[in-house]
């Protein structure tokens, strides 16, 4: 074989080679393209594009009077595209940029108009499309925001050109009235392991709603930016929820049980206000002392701390004998001189007794730690589990059920029970060797003003969606008649006894009735036991006392200027009970039930003021309104009907307020455009300007009030 020939099969075959890896190349491409081109471009996406979720507007919180206690306002992100005007139309841009520098410097105040021009030129050299400009933006800001130059959709000759700005929305939880039954509201915290706290842990399937989606690429420098401008899946707003609370009431007993805390340096306190007839709370408020001595709603003391309750189980323990027949309220008990011996024990009473000899009536209203160890020591001393079931009857035993998370396990020990003694019977009868919580004591104390049906704690009373009813709540029935119905009026009528005749005496009202029981008890330091000399203070009781409407515990922990609850625990029941009175008319009765203006003497002073407002508060009171034109203003006492006088409002033109009180004359004198300056106090009796002249917007008036 000659060289040439040689040479031509190695050209050959290596041009052969050549075409088969090159065919081996294009056949692979092929197969990679149309035959595991879908799992890689899925491998692909999968790194560049992701789903973030999109949090729905949690539902809003509500008051039993339509006030917004819990709301979701949107805060917002602020990205700048600083290429989403194209690069051929620079000129655009750096015409409107130097405006939008200095409008957000303006606005913002948080960097000088060049920092911002930088800011903005920068993101355009290096055609950044997800600049962040600022986070935590309101909606109100947005709105103007959306008016800068370059930040909104805008046309440029025949152009059209979008808008730079991309915007990323959150919700952020608010609380209109701040601290009001914060604790009861609650929050939902998903950060780490997940923590339900509240309205807003319970209900969170409905206050949450459903999350939305929207797609996200990851562009150069690790930022992830939108795929599209709109939201892939819009979530769905959450539901509402309608508690039972009222603001006012709720307002009323935080101020009051604030105050008491400070009067009496009290390390901590709760009170609750339920509804008689339907268990619906309407107030429950929970005050700690914080490190800086400020009480502040930290922990929610009326449903999760079990503790001794010390002398308002009495109730319990003299319910039990009335129930079984053991006695009756005129049976008598021999308490010596105030103290009892058991075995490796003394039980003493308080204070030493006036005498020796009480009724069961007397030994409850005077609190008698002797008098109702003795009953029960005599009558259930050889059958304990007799008085232990009568306790569990009562509902005592089991936890309430709240809507609510973090009720804590009552704890009523029976003879079977591992810490069960020879003094377990005798201390339990007045509150010592159990556990329970304010909330559960106040429901026993409620069963008894509802004749008998123990309720439990109503916190929502319905869940709506856009308007419409998801789920409405009615008053749970835990058992239908705690005691018989003779029982349980023999024992209404030894609460109201505390508050007539007992340690409950001078909390009473002349205005209206109440019944209830104080309470005193040593607390359990844990190891160290009872030796720290450390009180809780206690008050549970009802009012009206004939036709209870509404149930009232407070407790007061570790007070170190005095401890018995008549005196810690009562002025609040006191003075909340008062304050609920006199806003509540439905407890006020009719005029005609009423010892008012009995003499005959002429009707009080009427002031003037607004004709619909007057005809309200009138209606009220059971009088009959009549215009100020039939009746002369010196009405005599044979007048039958109250005058008014309608104020008439025109915007530029001065009113006359002379007669009117002073929140009257400043709303009559504003709505007519007029700044008023006052003096005196009283009702106004010269106004520096004529009624009914003209004059302009804003010109300012001086009232003079005697």
């Amino acid at each position: 074989m000659n060289i040439r020939k040689t040479i031509l099969i190695r050209v050959y075959a290596a041009f052969g080679l050549m075409v088969l890896f090159a065919l081996t190349v294009f056949g692979k491409l092929l197969h990679l393209q149309y035959v595991d081109g879908g799992e890689w471009r899925a491998m692909v996406d999968s790194l560049t594009i992701r789903e973030r979720g999109i949090e729905a507007a949690r539902g809003n919180i509500y008051a039993n009077d339509g006030s917004l206690l819990a709301t979701s306002v949107p805060e917002y992100e602020l990205r700048f595209d600083a290429m989403s005007i194209p690069s051929e139309a620079d000129d655009v841009f750096h015409s409107k940029v130097d405006s939008l520098a200095t409008r957000l410097s303006v606005h913002f105040k948080d960097k000088s108009s060049r920092q911002y021009l930088v800011l903005l030129k920068n993101a355009r050299a290096k055609r950044q499309r997800y600049v962040l400009i600022k986070r935590n933006v309101s909606h109100q800001d947005l709105k103007t925001i959306k008016t800068f130059p370059l930040l909104h959709a805008f046309r440029e000759g025949r152009k059209r050109y979008p808008t730079s700005l991309v915007t990323v929305r959150e919700n952020k939880r608010i609380l209109p009235f701040t601290n009001l039954a914060a604790r009861t509201i609650g929050y939902k915290n998903t950060k780490g392991d997940t923590v339900l706290v509240g309205l807003e842990g319970a209900y969170g399937k409905y206050i949450d709603g459903t999350s939305g989606s929207q797609l996200m690429q990851r562009i150069a420098g690790g930022v992830w930016v939108p795929v599209n401008r709109e939201v892939e899946v819009a979530p769905v707003d959450g539901s509402d929820i309608i508690s039972t609370l009222d603001v006012n009431m709720q307002d009323m007993a935080q101020r009051a049980l604030e105050k008491q805390l400070i009067a009496s340096d009290a390390d901590n306190g709760c009170v609750v206000v339920m509804e008689v007839n339907t268990g619906e709370v309407r107030a429950i408020a929970n005050f700690t002392r914080d490190k800086e001595g400020v009480f502040r709603e930290k922990y929610n003391y009326a449903i999760a701390q079990g503790a001794d309750p010390g002398s308002t189980f009495k109730l319990a323990s003299y319910l039990a004998l009335l129930d079984d027949g053991f006695v009756d309220t005129s049976s008598t008990v021999d308490i010596g001189n105030g103290t009892y011996k058991v075995p490796a024990h003394t039980i003493r009473d308080s204070h030493a007794p006036k005498k020796s000899v009480l009724t069961v009536k007397e030994a409850f209203e005077e609190s008698s730690n002797v008098g109702v160890a003795k009953l029960i020591n005599t009558y259930y001393g050889n059958k304990p589990a007799k008085y232990t079931s009568k306790l569990h009857h009562f509902g005592l035993g089991k936890p309430l059920g709240l809507q609510i998370p973090g009720e804590a396990i009552p704890w009523v020990k029976t003879p079977d029970s591992r810490t069960w003694s020879k003094l377990s019977l005798v201390q339990m009868a007045y509150g010592y060797e159990l556990r329970l919580t304010p909330l559960q004591t106040l429901a026993l104390y409620n069963a008894v003003a509802n004749d008998g049906k123990l309720l439990a704690p109503l916190f929502v009373k319905e869940i709506r969606h856009l308007g419409n009813t998801v789920e409405r709540f009615d008053a749970k029935v835990l058992n239908k008649q705690i005691a018989s119905k003779e029982a349980i009026r023999k024992m209404q009528a030894m609460l109201e006894g505390v508050m007539t005749e007992g340690t409950g005496k001078r909390l009473s009202s002349p205005l209206y009735t109440s019944a209830g029981k104080t309470g005193t008890a040593q607390m359990n330091d844990g190891a160290k036991g009872y030796g720290q000399r450390r009180y809780q203070s206690s008050f549970a009781g009802y009012f009206p006392a004939e036709n209870p409407k509404y149930s009232m515990i407070v407790v007061i922990r570790n007070p170190r200027k005095g401890y018995y609850g008549g005196a810690i625990a009562g002025p609040v029941f006191k003075e909340l009970a008062d304050m609920i009175y006199a806003n509540d008319l439905t407890l006020h009765g009719t005029l005609a039930n009423r010892k008012v203006n009995t003499s005959g003497a002429k009707l009080p002073l009427t002031l003037r003021g607004s004709k619909e407002a007057s005809n309200t508060v009138y209606q009220a009171l059971g009088f009959n309104p009549s215009n100020w034109d039939t009746i002369a203003q010196a009405a005599d006492s044979s007048t039958k009907a109250v005058p008014f006088v309608e104020a008439q409002v025109k915007e530029g033109v001065v009113p006359n307020v002379l007669g009117m009180g002073l929140s009257d004359a400043i709303f009559t004198m504003e709505n007519a455009g007029f700044k008023t300056k006052i003096s005196g106090w009283g009702k106004v009796v010269t106004q520096s300007l004529v009624a009914g002249t003209r004059l302009k917007v804003g010109t300012p008036i001086e009232l003079a009030l005697n």
